[in-house]
């Protein structure tokens, strides 16, 4: 997959796909993965996100839409990447359909920068 066939996949999927389209244009840095996983195995693991970071006060663009995107998908089997910005502020996660020739989903936004001592930081 090239750039600007990602570019061209990213439309209004969520509200992440205009900056993560964006950000392809700007000259970030992508990877989409071989491997297929049913759409309803990343749902669990993306709903805790969501809710935890909401109980951070953290939002992640286009994640509560990309749940439900993948809800509804069901069994179908998709393909993941991501992007990063030139200058790492902000990711995204991308889901595709299983021939990478659509983008499913798209969640993101500006990376949280962890001060010393707080529950963010790394130990």
């Amino acid at each position: 997959m090239t750039r600007d066939d990602l570019i061209a996949m990213l439309r209004e999927q969520t509200p992440a796909s205009g900056p993560a389209r964006a950000a392809l244009i700007a000259g970030a840095d992508f990877v989409v993965w071989d491997g297929l996983v049913p759409a309803n195995r990343h749902v669990g693991v993306f709903r805790r996100r969501m809710h935890h970071s909401l109980r951070r006060g953290h939002t992640i663009d286009g994640l509560a839409d990309s749940v439900d995107i993948l809800l509804r998908a069901g069994e179908e089997r998709l393909r993941t990447g991501s992007i990063d910005t030139v200058d790492r502020s902000s990711w995204f996660l991308i889901f595709l359909n299983s021939t990478a020739t659509e983008v499913m989903a798209c969640c993101g936004g500006r990376r949280l920068i962890a001060s010393p001592g707080s529950a963010d930081a790394p130990e």
